[in-house]
C-alpha cells in the first residue's frame, strides 16, 4: 500500500469517528484511495466546485418546493447534473470528484451533490434512503410542515408520497416503512456508497482490489457487521495473500463462535486450507 493511500484511510477513519462526520470529506477520500491521482489540490477544487455551485442559487428564505425547484433548475437543468442505467455500469459513478466532473453518476452520489450544495446555500435538505433509490428531502423531516421529496437521479424532478412508495414496493416488494423517510445519517450514506462499490467490484473479478479496499474502508467506520471480516478474509485468498486471509478467518471464527459454533468451526477449517495453499 503506498502512502498516499494509507494517509487517505487514515484521514477517512478520523473522520467517520469526529463527532460531526463530514458527508464531502468522506466521500472525497473515498475517492483518493480509487484514485491515487486525486491529491490535496483536486480534493480542494471539488469543495471550491460545490461552494461555486451554492453560490449560483438565489438567496433569501423559500419554501422547501422552492428550494426544490431552484436546486433542479440549477443541478438538474442549467448543469446537467442527472443519472442514466448505463452510470451503474461505471465506478466513476460512486466518485464525488467524478460525479462533480461528468455530472453523472449513481442516486446516492447526485443526492450528495444536492444536499452538499443546497446546505451551503442555507436550504433545510437531508439524504432519504429509500430502497433501491436514494433521494433528497427538502424541510423540517420532524415538523408539520411541507416536505418536498426530489430525485437527483431525475434531474431533481419533485417526487409524490405515492411514487416514492412504489419505488419501495418495486425494490422490496413491502410497503415503504415511515423510517425510511427519515434523514439519513452520515455515516450511513457512506456505508450504502462503499457497499455500491464492492457490490460493483465483486460483479467483475478482476477489479478485486476494488472490492479489497471498499471492504477494509467500511471496517474502519465505527460499527460495521462483522461478517465484512468473513468477506476481506475471501477477498485477500482471492488475491493470493493466504497467509493475511487465513489469519482474518481465524479471527472472524473467533468473533462469531459464541454465538455460531459451527460456523466457527467451518471457518477455521477454511483458514487450514488457505494456509495449506503455501506448501
Amino acid at each position: 500500500m503506498h502512502d498516499d493511500s494509507a494517509d487517505s484511510r487514515s484521514r477517512f477513519a478520523e473522520e467517520a469517528r469526529s463527532e460531526r462526520p463530514d458527508l464531502t470529506l468522506l466521500c472525497l477520500l473515498i475517492g483518493a484511495v480509487a484514485d491515487p491521482s486525486l491529491d490535496e489540490a483536486g480534493m480542494d477544487a471539488a469543495q471550491v466546485e460545490l461552494d461555486r455551485l451554492a453560490g449560483m442559487l438565489p438567496y433569501g428564505p423559500k419554501t422547501p418546493a422552492a428550494w426544490a425547484a431552484a436546486l433542479a433548475g440549477l443541478l438538474g437543468d442549467r448543469c446537467g447534473f442527472r443519472g442514466s442505467a448505463a452510470d451503474y455500469r461505471r465506478l466513476e459513478s460512486s466518485l464525488l470528484h467524478e460525479v462533480l466532473r461528468r455530472r453523472r453518476g449513481l442516486p446516492i452520489l447526485l443526492s450528495a451533490v444536492w444536499t452538499e450544495v443546497a446546505r451551503r446555500a442555507g436550504a433545510p435538505v437531508y439524504g432519504v434512503a429509500l430502497p433501491g433509490h436514494f433521494v433528497v428531502g427538502f424541510g423540517d423531516p420532524e415538523g408539520s410542515g411541507e416536505r418536498v421529496l426530489a430525485d437527483p437521479f431525475a434531474g431533481g424532478r419533485p417526487l409524490t408520497g405515492a411514487e416514492a412508495e412504489l419505488m419501495a414496493v418495486s425494490a422490496t416488494g413491502a410497503p415503504l416503512d415511515p423510517s425510511a423517510l427519515r434523514p439519513a445519517a452520515t455515516l450511513d450514506v457512506v456505508r450504502r456508497i462503499l457497499n455500491n462499490i464492492q457490490a460493483w467490484a465483486t460483479a467483475r473479478p478482476e477489479q478485486s482490489a476494488v472490492a479489497l479496499w471498499a471492504v477494509e474502508l467500511s471496517l474502519l467506520l465505527p460499527s460495521h457487521p462483522v461478517r465484512l471480516r468473513f468477506e476481506r478474509a475471501e477477498l485477500l485468498i482471492q488475491r493470493g495473500d493466504f497467509l493475511a486471509g487465513a489469519a482474518e478467518l481465524d479471527a472472524y471464527a473467533e468473533a462469531v463462535s459464541a454465538v455460531e459454533p459451527a460456523t466457527a468451526e467451518a471457518v477455521r477449517g477454511r483458514a487450514r486450507a488457505a494456509r495449506a495453499m503455501l506448501n
